[in-house]
């Protein structure tokens, strides 16, 4: 198996720690982003990963190596301008000669990567969008009402919402519907392909997920380390 995580951003919403060090590579625990999201891809499989870089491209390959560490095959990629979330795919497109995994570089997971490569793999799109229910509380009770009369009434409900939780497996089939040299989104892929009348895959997660977007993410990402990922090692 293989995937590509996009590791580029420029992590604008974690200042001052970004100024410094690129997102991916943030610590957490006894361990970085990169680095954890490197093991659990092994962990189920995946033996080949590509890192597609723009923002301190150089100190994140230093950082790595070439994968013996973490007993696999690393390769890197840079953008010498920005290409979005699906663009960086392109640059790749010799290497990516099976269905592969398409990471953001903020995502924990505990997700079964093995499993969510066979779903997809079976599915007959060529693309499958990997998503995640996640419950936002709601600081009112909602009430329910019929004319002037109140029917009922729910103190501080849940939201729920269905997100894309920024993990797609690809076929290489669906590499020449992405332009090159332009910046292009996963978001827009998905947009074209549903204009097409062509079939996107989704693969409801069930497992632990945290992005890592803002500063209480990547506080929250200390205190859940030790018990999601802590067991994550490298190799000797």
């Amino acid at each position: 198996m293989k995937a590509v995580i996009l590791a580029g951003g420029l992590g604008t919403r974690l200042k001052p720690f970004t100024e410094i060090i690129p997102k991916p590579l943030l610590p957490v625990g006894e361990s970085s982003v990169l680095e954890i999201q490197i093991l659990s891809l092994k962990k189920h499989g995946v033996r080949e990963i590509f890192i597609a870089t723009n923002y301190m491209a150089e100190y994140v390959q230093a950082f790595l190596g070439d994968g013996s560490k973490y007993g696999v095959r690393l390769v890197f990629s840079k953008e010498d301008k920005p290409l979005g979330t699906c663009g960086p795919v392109t640059l790749l497109a010799d290497e990516l000669d099976e269905p592969f995994f398409l990471m953001n570089g903020d995502i924990l997971t505990t997700l079964d990567f093995g499993n969510a490569y066979d779903f997809a793999c079976k599915h007959p799109a060529e693309l499958v969008v990997l998503t995640k229910e996640i419950r936002t509380p709601f600081s009112f009770g909602n009430v329910k009402s019929e004319g002037d009369c109140l029917i009922d009434v729910e103190e501080k409900p849940n939201f729920r919402f269905e997100i894309l939780a920024g993990i797609y497996v690809l076929k290489p089939t669906l590499m020449p519907r992405i332009p090159r040299n332009i910046p292009y989104g996963i978001d827009m892929l998905i947009k074209d392909m549903l204009a097409a009348k062509m079939k996107v895959g989704k693969y409801l997660m069930e497992e632990y997920w945290l992005d890592i977007g803002q500063i209480a993410d990547f506080q929250q990402a200390q205190e859940v380390y030790k018990e999601h990922f802590g067991h994550l090692k490298t190799s000797p």
